[in-house]
C-alpha cells in the first residue's frame, strides 16, 4: 500500500467497508473515488454478497481486501469489519460518494465522539430529492439515529464491544445506532456524502418516501425486521 497517514490521522486510520451485490454498473466509479484515500494509507474492503455480474472482477484491483460472504448488509458489513485493520470503521454504500476531506473530518470527529455520520444529498432529477435529504439530515440530528446512506463511522473497538450489526435483514443501521446512542450522541457532520437517487426515481419518489416512513414507524412499533424485509422486498 502506497503512502502513509500523517501523525494527526494515524490514530484513526480508516477501514472503509463496502457491502455490494450486483453493483457492476457503478462499483468501478465508487472505488476510483476512494483511491486517493487508499494511497494515504486507509484501507478499502469490499464485501460481495454473491454477485452474479462483474462486480468482483471490477473491484479486485482497487481494494485492499475482497471478502465474499452470505448476502445481507448486516452480514456483509460484519464480515468486512472482522478483517479490518483500521482504528476507525466507515460503512459506505456502493452507490455513495464521500466528500474529498472525509478522512480528516472523520479523524477530527472521532477525537470527540465514538461514532458519527455525514449529512447526505440525494442525486437525481426529481425536485423532491433535495427536500427528502434535508428531512433525513434534520431527523438524524434531532434523534441521534443515522441511516446507512449517511456513511456511518465508528471506532473499531466500540463497534466490536457492541458485537457489530445485529443479524437482521432490514433496519440494521437503525438498530446499531440505537445502541451506539446509549454510549454517546453521534458526531453529525454537515459535510455531505452524495448518494444515488436511483431507488427513489425508479420506484417513484413519493411511493418510496411513504414506504420508508411506514417501515420505520412499523419497526418503532415492534414489527420484526424479517416481516418488514418482505414488505420492502
Amino acid at each position: 500500500m502506497a503512502g502513509a497517514v500523517d501523525d494527526r490521522d494515524a490514530a484513526w486510520r480508516m477501514s472503509i467497508v463496502i457491502p455490494a451485490l450486483n453493483e457492476a454498473e457503478g462499483i468501478a466509479e465508487t472505488l476510483r473515488a476512494l483511491q486517493a484515500m487508499r494511497s494515504d494509507g486507509h484501507e478499502i474492503i469490499l464485501v460481495d454478497g454473491g454477485s452474479q455480474d462483474a462486480t468482483v472482477a471490477l473491484a479486485a484491483s482497487q481494494v485492499d481486501r475482497l471478502v465474499c460472504s452470505a448476502p445481507g448488509r448486516a452480514t456483509q458489513m460484519n464480515a468486512g469489519a472482522a478483517v479490518a485493520s483500521g482504528a476507525a470503521l466507515l460503512f459506505l454504500h456502493a452507490d455513495t460518494r464521500l466528500p474529498e476531506d472525509a478522512c480528516t473530518l472523520v479523524s477530527d470527529a472521532l477525537a470527540r465522539a465514538a461514532w458519527g455520520r455525514f449529512d447526505v444529498q440525494i442525486l437525481g432529477k426529481h425536485r423532491m430529492l433535495g427536500c427528502i435529504a434535508w428531512l433525513m439530515n434534520l431527523r438524524s440530528r434531532l434523534t441521534g439515529i443515522a441511516t446507512g446512506d449517511q456513511a456511518i463511522f465508528v471506532r473499531r473497538d466500540t463497534f466490536r464491544a457492541l458485537g457489530g450489526f445485529s443479524a437482521i435483514p432490514l433496519m440494521e443501521d437503525i438498530e446499531i445506532c440505537t445502541r451506539l446512542r446509549r454510549i454517546t450522541r453521534p458526531a453529525c457532520l454537515v459535510a455531505k456524502v452524495s448518494t444515488s437517487g436511483r431507488r427513489w426515481e425508479s420506484h417513484g419518489v413519493w411511493r418510496t418516501m411513504f414506504l420508508m416512513w411506514g417501515l420505520r414507524l412499523a419497526y418503532a412499533l415492534g414489527i420484526p425486521p424479517r416481516v418488514l424485509a418482505r414488505r420492502y422486498g
